[in-house]
């Protein structure tokens, strides 16, 4: 039962992901009716010159949760497979978790960037954790 547990904040953190997208295409698509973007006004460049933080900080937040969390991802399929996951995986899994939704809230919304970067830090740190101790169980083994 407690190596199932693991896969709670890994699916959270999938959800997260969807929910980053979906605003993302939200804030995107109100913005191109909006402004009645041509199709040259929408290449990639001219899209991000365009965009106002409230339309790109969700794109660059999307972009982010494929950086660390890929790591977390699959760290929590070896955890699973070896058979470690016990509850400190479990809470430094659930905290890496938290705040990657806290710094993606103030990402998509008031950008505070000190308040992120500290938020992205312990989110980090929670996973570097996860990621030593379990290269230190491997090595010893």
């Amino acid at each position: 039962m407690i190596q199932e547990s693991i896969f709670s904040p890994f699916f959270a953190t999938i959800l997260l992901t969807i929910l980053v997208w979906v605003y993302m295409y939200i804030r995107r698509i109100n913005f191109i009716v909006s402004r009645k973007l041509t199709p040259k006004e929408l290449t990639p460049i001219s899209l991000s010159q365009l965009s106002p933080p409230a339309v790109s900080n969700p794109s660059d937040n999307l972009k982010n949760l494929f950086e660390l969390p890929i790591i977390f991802y699959a760290l929590v399929f070896y955890l699973f497979i070896t058979k470690q996951v016990d509850s400190i995986y479990i809470n430094a899994a659930w905290i890496f978790f938290g705040f990657r939704t806290l710094h993606s809230l103030v990402h998509c919304t008031f950008n505070l960037i000190l308040l992120r970067f500290y938020l992205y830090l312990i989110s980090a740190i929670a996973l570097w954790f996860m990621t030593i101790r379990a290269f230190l169980m491997y090595v010893n083994s």
